[in-house]
């Protein structure tokens, strides 16, 4: 019988006894106990597998645990070559996702309680005797808890894990950045529990694991101390979680999905969930395992792709993007849109100190990006990460935010029934004319507002945007052709049911240039024709040819 895809499970005991296949990650168990630092702090984007991670040491280090080992780790790296801190530690565990934010006073209490409810299971495991006040303060709980440790267990240690430990804090940002600077100020709660976990490193906190999305917290809470060395963007820990392209095969294998459905799978998986890199040293890219995950359970159940490429709940999380974009200033927001959608690389230092006391700069916030998994490390260019949208399931939440902001400056809403129908009529009868009426909608809308210096660019990606929403097409933006570059190609993902082919390539006059048309039309004719001879687009069959010339407040197209 085959082993069953483990989405939306975590915890790793489970995942051993219930049938579960698990990719083995405890080499990194190993590499993380030979690092001369104690106190870790590792980033990824959020559903990247790090809670799964974390109850992965938890159960390797709880000497509470030794009886499980071999069932729980015989079969692993590590099981075969265990280190001498297996089975040694108390471990205390903190997971501070999923506190409420509403106000500063409803964060305290969800704080307070996460680490006070914690420390309760931890008495009770260890047997550790001391009275939890839930009344107190955070920070004096674990404060209390590390006297009482001390004085009756002096040869034992902790190992303090803290997963998602900027959850709240990351909401708090995106949208009250007043709160967000209280909770983490020199006299903030949050601030204070820190500097406690600080202090205890001193008696009996042995080691400390903590993981999130983003540094900026960190930076933030221990400003003035150490407690965590950054080990992100490491080389070394590059595939510490999401799969490699290998791993993902063997986990195909391991389901008896035959080779000729792995060639048709692959590609789909690879251009919706691969493509991150977190380090500039890295050769491999990295799938987010958890979309992975949702794909193959729905693949498996049903025994055909899943319609909808990205669960509901995933979507949810990253549809997020407006609030971190809201950050820095409109201009420096559109332009970052702009060239993240249509796949330009955006060249920029990631920043690993922050200041949220000020507006965030067009730098810190593409780092945001990188840190959040809505950027990942394409390559670099004179020592400086080039950082781009890792795949299109990223890209179609960056699209969907981009329509957003233009139905919003527009004072007006093209919904995705509109979007549906110009989408069918480009799909089956190869026609753009519903297509065109749209653009002229939003350029009469938005072509005299300050916010939006309106050209062609952004002309090609509401096109763009438009387009991603329909799934029967893989939607190009400057795809390379012999170093060539067409503005739009629309080509089927299953030619089998006839849908049409688009190419379109746009042009650009300034009001009162109109004199100037013919040779812009013929600019783009010419450009069309040479792009048609290439190998890579004469195969298209039925491919059909458009240019557009955005001329003032007008729209001039000419089917080729």
């Amino acid at each position: 019988m085959n082993l069953k895809m483990p989405y939306g499970i975590s915890n790793y005991e489970k995942i051993v006894n219930d049938g579960y296949y698990y990719v083995d990650k405890t080499m990194y168990i190993e590499k993380l106990e030979n690092l001369p630092e104690t106190s870790i702090m590792f980033l990824r984007p959020r559903k990247f597998g790090k809670t799964l991670f974390t109850s992965v040491l938890e159960y390797y280090y709880d000497k509470n645990q030794i009886d499980k080992f071999e069932k729980l780790y015989g079969k692993t790296y590590i099981g075969k070559n265990p280190t001498k801190s297996k089975n040694s530690y108390s471990r205390l565990r903190f997971n501070f996702s999923g506190i409420d934010t509403s106000s500063e006073e409803a964060t305290i209490k969800g704080f307070k309680n996460e680490v006070a409810s914690s420390i309760e299971v931890f008495k009770c495991r260890y047997n550790v005797d001391f009275y939890v006040n839930k009344e107190d303060d955070a920070e004096n709980i674990l404060n209390n808890l590390f006297k009482a440790f001390y004085v009756q267990k002096a040869q034992e240690k902790i190992y303090v894990i803290i997963d998602e430990y900027d959850h709240f804090a990351n909401e708090l940002l995106g949208f009250n950045p007043e709160q967000f600077r209280a909770l983490v100020s020199k006299n903030g709660k949050v601030r204070k529990w820190y500097e406690i976990l600080k202090k205890g490193t001193e008696t009996v906190v042995d080691r400390i694991f903590i993981t999130g999305v983003a540094l900026i917290t960190l930076d933030s809470l221990t400003s003035g101390f150490n407690i965590g060395t950054d080990i992100t963007q490491d080389v070394r820990f590059n595939e510490m979680m999401g799969f490699t392209k290998n791993e993902l095969i063997e986990i195909l294998n391991s389901q008896d999905i035959l080779k000729e459905e792995q060639e048709q799978i692959l590609p789909i998986m690879k251009e919706n969930y691969d493509g991150y890199k977190f380090s500039l040293e890295a050769k491999n890219q990295i799938y987010n395992s958890n979309m992975c995950l949702y794909f193959l359970n729905r693949y498996i159940e049903f025994g055909k792709i899943p319609t909808k490429l990205i669960d509901v709940n995933i979507a949810s999380d990253y549809s997020k993007i407006g609030k971190m974009l809201g950050l820095c200033k409109e201009e420096n927001r559109l332009e970052i849109l702009r060239k993240t959608v249509q796949g330009e690389p955006i060249n920029n230092n990631i920043v690993e100190k922050f200041n949220p006391a000020i507006e965030f700069n067009e730098t810190d916030m593409i780092s945001m990006l990188y840190y959040l998994g809505y950027l990942t490390i394409f390559g670099e260019d004179l020592g400086m990460p080039e950082l781009t949208i890792p795949n299109k399931v990223m890209k179609e939440i960056y699209a969907d935010y981009f329509m957003q902001l233009m139905n919003q400056e527009a004072d007006f809403r093209i919904d995705n029934t509109r979007n549906q129908e110009i989408l069918r009529e480009i799909a089956r009868e190869g026609k753009i004319d519903k297509m065109v009426e749209t653009l002229r909608i939003y350029l009469n809308n938005l072509s005299n507002r300050d916010l939006i210096k309106f050209d062609e660019k952004y002309i090609k990606l509401i096109f763009y945007c438009i387009a991603m929403t329909m799934q029967i097409y893989s939607t190009k933006s400057e795809m390379e052709v012999n170093r060539n570059y067409p503005d739009i190609l629309l080509v089927p993902r299953d030619r089998t049911k006839g849908y049409k082919a688009i190419m379109v390539e746009f042009k650009y006059l300034k009001k009162g240039d109109t004199a100037k048309l013919e040779d812009k039309q013929k600019e783009a004719r010419e450009q069309i024709e040479r792009y048609s001879e290439f190998d890579d687009i004469k195969d298209i069959e039925g491919l059909r040819k458009y240019t557009i010339v955005v001329a003032g407040n007008e729209l001039y197209v000419e089917e080729i």
